[in-house]
C-alpha cells in the first residue's frame, strides 16, 4: 500500500508556499552539464554566497543517450549526485528535464538520433513519445527520491521549455506532465513561456504553475500571469550567449539589477539564466537559424555574474545585496577568486596534413550518393565524402543542401571551402579530366531553437557537375570527437612549426602548479582543440572568442598534451593566459 505525498512547494493566491510560509525562489541557472564535474560544490557553494536559495539546471537528454537504448549516468553525466550536492551546500533544486531544453545546446537536447528519423518533434507522434517515454523510465526514478517531499532538495520541476514559442499540441504538453506525475515526481509542476498571449495559451498545461523567461518585461508578465499563479520569471536573462561572427554580448549590471528589483518588488521570483554559464565543451554548442545558421561559440560565459571560471562580478554583488533581505540569517562568505596559470607558450608541432587525418579513417560506407550525418550514426564533428569524377572542359562542382561547412580538395589540392545553404559551386581544371574529390564537411553545431530544431547535417542532396548531372558513388569517413590518431606529442614531430597548413599539430605544457588557465591559438584559422586528450572545444579566427577555458582538473603536475587540428590553417604555438578573451563587446538585453 503506497503512502501519499504532498508537494513542498505550492502556490496559492499569487504566492508560494514552502512547507506552508510564505517563500520566494531566488534561484540562479548552472549547468551541470557545463561545468567539470570535480568543480561542481565550488560553483555551487559561489551560487549560494550570491545569495540564492535555489540552483536550476536543465537536464540534457542527448548528454546521456548518445546512442539509443545506451544510458549514461557516470562522472560527468551523473546528475542526481549534482542534485545532492546542491542540497548538502543548502540550495533548492528547480530540475528541467523536458526532451528539449533549447539552452544553446546541440539540437536543444534532443539525441541526434531521434530527429534524425521523425520531424515531428515534440508532439504525441508514436515515435517521438516512445523514444521521450523510455528516456523518462530511465531518468526519473533517479529523482524520485530527491525531492522534498521524500527529504531531498528538488522542489520545483519543468514539464516543458518555451514550448508555446514552438508548437500547439495540448495533448503533447498533458502527456508531460502526466509522464512526470505516473513516475513518482510530486513537486511542484511549473512551464516557461516568453512574455506574450499566444506563447502562454499554447505552452501551458492545467496543473503546472505557468512561469515566463524575459529580459526585461515584468509589467507584461504581471498582466499575463493566470488566475492565482505566484509571478515568477524562470530565466531572467542578465547577460546573453554569442554566435561565432558576433561581438560579445554584456549587460550591465545596472540593467540587470533594476529589472531583479522591479520583479521582487512586484512579489515575484526570479532564476538568473545564467547565474553561472560554463562552458560548452566538446562539440556540444548549438546554433540558431536566422536565414543562415548561425553557430554558437565554444563559451558559454554569457556575461553572468558568476564567469566561466568562477570569477565574482560586479552583478554577484548587486544579487547578493538584492536577495540578502529575504533570508533570515547571514549569507554565505564570499569565496576567494579562482587560481590561474601563469602566462606561457608552446611551438606547435605538425603531425600531419587534413587529408592524411582523413585518410587514416576506416571507410564506415559506400554508397551511391552522400549520406547525412544522421545516416551514418555521426552525432557532430567532421565526416568526409570521396568519390571519383570526371568533368568536361570548363567545368564546375557544386553542393546541393550543405550543412554546413565544406572544405573541397581534386586529389592532394586544396580547391575552397563552402559554408551553408545556398548555390555553392567552384571551378574545376579549365582543360577537363579526372580525379579524387574529397569533401570534408563540418557540423558547426545543431540548430536548438525554432522550426529549424532537428534539422539534419551533411550533403542532404548530393554533389553536381555543371549544375546538373550528380557525381555517384560515394566512401564516407567519419571523424569522432577523440583526437585524431598520430598526433603523440614529439611522434614524428616537425617542430619547426605548423603554419599556414590545414591539419593536425601538438605542444606540451610542463605544469608544477596545477590550476585553471585560458588558452589561445595565434595564427590559426578554425580548429578543435583536445587537452590531455579532452576535447575542449573550438576556436575560430572570425571571433569573438580569442581564448579556450581549460579548467583546472584537465590539467596534472608534469608533462600535459595540447592537440589542436584546424581545417584551415595551423598557428605556429599555442599560449597560456592569465585572463580571458571574449572579444569585441556590444550591450544586449534581450526581449
Amino acid at each position: 500500500m503506497s503512502t501519499s505525498v504532498s508537494p513542498s512547494l505550492v502556490w496559492r493566491d499569487g504566492e508560494i508556499l514552502r512547507d506552508g510560509k510564505p517563500h520566494r525562489i531566488l534561484s540562479g541557472a548552472v549547468h551541470y552539464f557545463r561545468v567539470h564535474p570535480d568543480q561542481w560544490e565550488d560553483r555551487l557553494r559561489r551560487l549560494a554566497a550570491m545569495g540564492a536559495n535555489t540552483v536550476d539546471t536543465y537536464i540534457a537528454w542527448n548528454f546521456h543517450e548518445r546512442v539509443e537504448g545506451e544510458y549514461d549516468f557516470s562522472g560527468w553525466r551523473d546528475v542526481a549526485r549534482f542534485i545532492r550536492i546542491a542540497g548538502e551546500v543548502g540550495l533548492d533544486v528547480f530540475v528541467r528535464p523536458s526532451p528539449y531544453i533549447c539552452a544553446e545546446w546541440s539540437n536543444g537536447g534532443i539525441p541526434f538520433w531521434l530527429s534524425g528519423r521523425t520531424r515531428a518533434l515534440r508532439t504525441i507522434d508514436p515515435d517521438f513519445l516512445a523514444a521521450v517515454d523510455a528516456w523518462y523510465d530511465q531518468l526519473i526514478p533517479q529523482l524520485v527520491p530527491l525531492q522534498a517531499a521524500h527529504g531531498g532538495p528538488v522542489r520545483l520541476i519543468q514539464v516543458e521549455n518555451e514550448y508555446g514559442s514552438y508548437g500547439s499540441d495540448a495533448d503533447y504538453m498533458a502527456h508531460l506532465r502526466d509522464a512526470l506525475t505516473r513516475r513518482g515526481m510530486v513537486e511542484l509542476l511549473t512551464t516557461a513561456d516568453g512574455t506574450t498571449a499566444d506563447m502562454v495559451r499554447n505552452g501551458s498545461t492545467p496543473g503546472a504553475m505557468g512561469t515566463f523567461t524575459f529580459g526585461t518585461g515584468v509589467p507584461a508578465a504581471v498582466e499575463l500571469r493566470r488566475d492565482d499563479e505566484h509571478l515568477m520569471c524562470s530565466e531572467l536573462w542578465g547577460g546573453w550567449f554569442d554566435h561565432w561572427g558576433e561581438q560579445h554580448h554584456v549587460r550591465s549590471a545596472d540593467s540587470m539589477i533594476a529589472t531583479v528589483d522591479e520583479l521582487l518588488q512586484a512579489g515575484g521570483s526570479v532564476s538568473m539564466y545564467m547565474a553561472h554559464g560554463g562552458t560548452n565543451f566538446g562539440l556540444w554548442a548549438g546554433a540558431n537559424h536566422d536565414g543562415v545558421i548561425q553557430p554558437t561559440v565554444t563559451s558559454y560565459d554569457s556575461d553572468a555574474p558568476i564567469g566561466e571560471d568562477g570569477t565574482l562580478n560586479d552583478k554577484f554583488h548587486a544579487l547578493r545585496a538584492a536577495f540578502a533581505p529575504f533570508h533570515d540569517g547571514e549569507l554565505p562568505a564570499v569565496p576567494d577568486a579562482p587560481r590561474r596559470q601563469s602566462a606561457a607558450s608552446a611551438p606547435l608541432a605538425t603531425q600531419a596534413t587534413l587529408l592524411d587525418i582523413v585518410r587514416a579513417v576506416p571507410v564506415t560506407a559506400h554508397a551511391p550518393v552522400p549520406l547525412t550525418f544522421e545516416a551514418l550514426g555521426a552525432e557532430d564533428g567532421l565526416v568526409a565524402y570521396e568519390a571519383d569524377i570526371t568533368y568536361p572542359e570548363g567545368a564546375t562542382v557544386g553542393i546541393l543542401g550543405l550543412r554546413d561547412r565544406a572544405t573541397l580538395y581534386l586529389d592532394d589540392v586544396r580547391m575552397g571551402t563552402f559554408e551553408h545553404d545556398g548555390e555553392h559551386t567552384l571551378a574545376l581544371p579549365a582543360d577537363g579530366g579526372s580525379g579524387r574529390l574529397t569533401i570534408i564537411v563540418e557540423s558547426l553545431g545543431r540548430i536548438n531553437y525554432g522550426p529549424f530544431t532537428g534539422e539534419a547535417k551533411g550533403i542532404l542532396q548530393g554533389v553536381v557537375i555543371n549544375g546538373r548531372r550528380y557525381v555517384h558513388g560515394w566512401d564516407h569517413r567519419v571523424l569522432g570527437d577523440a583526437a585524431p590518431s598520430g598526433a603523440g606529442a614529439g611522434a614524428g614531430a616537425d617542430a619547426g612549426g605548423a603554419a599556414d597548413a590545414a591539419g593536425i599539430a601538438a605542444a606540451t605544457f610542463d605544469v608544477t602548479d596545477v590550476a585553471d588557465a585560458w588558452l589561445a591559438f595565434p595564427g590559426g584559422a578554425k580548429g578543435m582543440v583536445w587537452l590531455n586528450g579532452f576535447l575542449l572545444g573550438r576556436y575560430w579566427e572570425r571571433g569573438p572568442q580569442e581564448t579556450l577555458y581549460a579548467p583546472a582538473p584537465l590539467w596534472h603536475a608534469g608533462t600535459n598534451e595540447i592537440v589542436v587540428l584546424d581545417t584551415d590553417r595551423l598557428g605556429a604555438t599555442v599560449e597560456i593566459r592569465e585572463q580571458p578573451a571574449f572579444g569585441p563587446v556590444e550591450e544586449f538585453i534581450g526581449s
